[in-house]
């Protein structure tokens, strides 16, 4: 059973606080902080150097 917690109520219906020091960021640019990246960048070639040397050899 779910039990429900006050703790929020005060805030919970007030609006969506916009910053006046700070324009509002783009779509665009909020969009690529959450851009996939190349965390392991030469991981696929190190599996294609292994995979040839491999072939090679059989």
């Amino acid at each position: 059973m779910l039990q429900y917690n006050h703790e929020y109520d005060d805030i919970i219906n007030l609006p969506h606080h916009i910053s006046t020091r700070h324009i509002q960021m783009s779509l665009y640019s909020r969009s690529a902080q959450f851009a996939p990246f190349a965390a392991l960048t030469g991981y696929e070639e190190a599996i294609y150097e292994t995979t040839k040397e491999n072939d090679e050899k059989e």
